[in-house]
């Protein structure tokens, strides 16, 4: 199996488009939906646990991509009307077995948890990294505080990087299942140099 061993879970999906999280990582949330607001409920009286999925389209009860990150809430603000602000802290990532059966309004599926392994980058691999990003910072105008960026650790840079890219969800979909942070940060090169072209007239990020 990719990246190591595996454990079966049942689990709450929340599935949302262009939303990753990864192991270490949080993820604030803003809860108003009623399906969601009672997946919140249901996980504060359990585990705290919310698993993180990207739906294939953006209609209701779409297809699901295979691979998603359960995440435990850290932090929760209830508010009068029932909705929350919630944060969610990546645990693991998973792979879905099969999409269950269940009378609550939110989904949930059997899926397998996924060992991280433990890697890093080689300096010459860091350096082209951030070498990459600034360049690709520069040309979308992002202000960065490349101070910081360079305390982070090889795992934090490279997945927090991929968890805020501006890139389309079939992109950061790739990014979640690459098999480890190498790979990771070579397809994220790789997306940066496509992603980063701008077109000429509006100076959007363009694919032609």
């Amino acid at each position: 199996m990719m990246g190591g061993a595996v454990t079966a879970e049942r689990l709450s999906i929340f599935p949302l488009p262009g939303a990753l999280l990864f192991p270490g990582l949080q993820l604030p949330l803003h809860i108003f939906e009623p399906r969601y607001r009672a997946m919140v409920s249901d996980a504060l009286a359990r585990d705290r646990r919310i698993a993180m999925i990207q739906p294939q389209t953006a209609e209701e009860g779409a297809p699901l991509f295979r691979m998603g990150c359960v995440g435990k809430i850290v932090d929760v603000e209830a508010m009068e009307d029932g909705r929350y602000n919630i944060v969610l802290e990546g645990l693991s990532r998973f792979r879905i077995l099969r999409e269950l059966e269940v009378k609550t309004p939110f989904r949930q599926v059997e899926a397998e948890l996924i060992d991280e392994p433990d890697d890093l980058l080689s300096a010459i691999e860091r350096a082209g990294f951030e070498l990459e990003a600034r360049t690709f910072a520069t040309a979308q105008g992002y202000s960065v505080d490349w101070d910081s960026v360079g305390r982070l650790d090889d795992a934090a840079l490279i997945n927090g990087v991929s968890q805020i890219a501006p890139f389309d969800i079939a992109a950061k979909q790739a990014l979640l299942e690459a098999p480890d942070l190498r790979s990771r940060c070579e397809l994220l090169i790789q997306l940066m140099q496509f992603f980063g072209r701008r077109d000429r007239d509006d100076g959007k990020v363009t694919l032609q």
